[in-house]
């Protein structure tokens, strides 16, 4: 019998910095649907754990190093993504850099803050910024 879990996903929110300067966080526009803006991340791999899942997907989508400051939250809203139920671990990180766009990210931008389309946002994303914003923890 084959278990029923919830896929396990990481998503970082990465701050991106020019020395000293916060010049604002990495969003990826996405290739596959459902398609807008999404923080990068992805699924974790069998025998990963999520911390290196969550630096592999970083690197993959955005071709930045990323050091893992903080855990934000766990994110399970079974209806969070529309194509099956995903529990996300969701880190802040910190990174140097212009990110370029890999995997499936069709286009990566970095973000200031308050220029941040909350609109565009896909899955549950728009919660966890404003909680990162808002200094919440989930």
């Amino acid at each position: 019998m084959k278990p029923k879990t919830p896929y396990l996903a990481t998503d970082v929110i990465v701050r991106v910095w020019e020395e000293q300067k916060f010049k604002g966080i990495v969003l990826i526009e996405r290739k596959n649907p459902p398609q807008g803006l999404a923080l990068p991340g992805g699924f974790v791999e069998l025998g990963e754990s999520v911390e290196k899942a969550a630096i592999r997907e970083i690197k993959e989508e955005t071709g930045l190093e990323v050091k893992l400051a903080y855990l934000l939250g766990v994110y399970s809203d079974p209806s969070r993504d529309p194509r099956f139920h995903v529990v996300s671990v969701v880190f802040v990180g910190d990174s140097q850099g212009n990110p370029k766009a890999g995997s499936d990210a069709k286009e990566v931008k970095i973000f200031k803050l308050e220029e941040i389309p909350l609109s565009k946002l896909v899955f549950d994303h728009k919660r966890i910024i404003l909680d990162f914003i808002q200094g919440r923890r989930a």
